[in-house]
């Protein structure tokens, strides 16, 4: 076990230093030697406030890569940019991203991207929910384009089918693994009640609820969400763990326990069934250790889609504004 453990962080290494484009691991270690450890500080300090916003982190970095490649095109405020798309509308960490950039722009000005910041962020995110760390390829610069007209073609959609969300994935260079992995990170995190309280009352034509929904969950995910109640109430992701990053959201699929519909079709196709089923695992874990293998090489990939380098993009000042 141990010699493949080994291997397996070999392997991590080698992603993380042949990722596409121009990145590598400690492009900042002569340009600000504290950028990653000044990240590292700031996430902690506002994760000890509140915890749930390591989740809201990780969410953060996937919704940049899939509109415009991770360029943190997502952090521009503005009424037309991605920001204010409604797939974002509920996103959070922005005030992370911001207060690690006040600190490395006076010691660094002009070195650190917006864009690596949020991804080192979502690594440590997760580092700090109890899941694994990696080597995060740097080097990425900051779009120049922000619009929330792209956001909706590009970012999957809890309402959508596998299929579709296999097309989006494999339009990344991401495939079928990948997707299942990546959405593994739902073992951390919370949703709003607007999200998928259509399938606890009116989901079939006769006004039923989803059937894909275990009998005893469903009464307690309507207990947390009335009919008629807050549309904008939180509710966990995972069930058993939401601030553990583990590999209990995969049993809460293969038990129909998942909350959002797009999370449980996870197990109605064979090709992405099959891959919850090896998470899940029979083998107390066992195969929940390929789970923490697997999620860094799938965030190394997904971290580099479309990525700016070199005189591409800038490095913004100010992480909300183009320079």
């Amino acid at each position: 076990m141990e010699a493949s453990m080994w291997f397996a962080f070999i392997v991590i290494l080698v992603m993380s230093s042949c990722v596409q484009g121009q990145l590598k691991t400690g492009f900042y270690s002569s340009l600000c030697p504290r950028a990653e450890a000044i990240v590292r500080s700031t996430v902690e300090a506002h994760s000890n406030k509140d915890p749930t916003i390591l989740a809201g982190l990780l969410r953060l970095h996937f919704h940049d890569c899939f509109v415009q490649g991770c360029d943190g095109s997502v952090l521009i405020t503005g009424s037309s940019t991605e920001m204010s798309a409604p797939p974002n509308l509920g996103l959070r960490g922005f005030d992370v991203i911001d207060d690690a950039k006040s600190q490395l722009e006076p010691l660094c000005p002009g070195v650190v991207s917006c864009a690596d910041i949020l991804a080192l962020a979502a690594r440590d995110a997760v580092d700090l929910s109890d899941g694994p760390s990696w080597p995060v390829p740097t080097g990425r610069r900051d779009g120049r384009v922000s619009s929330a007209s792209e956001v909706s073609n590009n970012l999957p959609s809890p309402l959508e089918s596998v299929a579709t969300h296999r097309k989006k994935f494999a339009a990344k260079g991401l495939d079928d693994n990948d997707l299942v992995t990546l959405v593994g990170g739902h073992t951390i995190g919370q949703t709003d009640c607007l999200f998928f309280r259509y399938r606890l009352y009116n989901f079939t034509a006769t006004g039923n609820s989803d059937p894909t929904i275990n009998p005893s969950f469903l009464s307690q995910l309507q207990a947390l969400c009335p009919k008629d109640g807050d549309g904008s109430k939180r509710v966990a992701l995972d069930k058993d763990s939401q601030t553990k990053f583990d590999v209990s959201f995969f049993k809460n699929v293969r038990d129909g326990n998942a909350v959002l519909e797009s999370d449980q079709r996870l197990w109605g196709d064979a090709i992405t069934r099959t891959i919850v089923q090896n998470y899940a695992g029979s083998i107390r874990g066992l195969l929940g250790l390929r789970f923490d293998i697997e999620f860094p090489k799938a965030m190394i990939k997904m971290s580099s889609v479309e990525v700016k380098t070199g005189t591409q993009g800038d490095t913004r000042k100010v992480c909300s504004k183009f320079n």
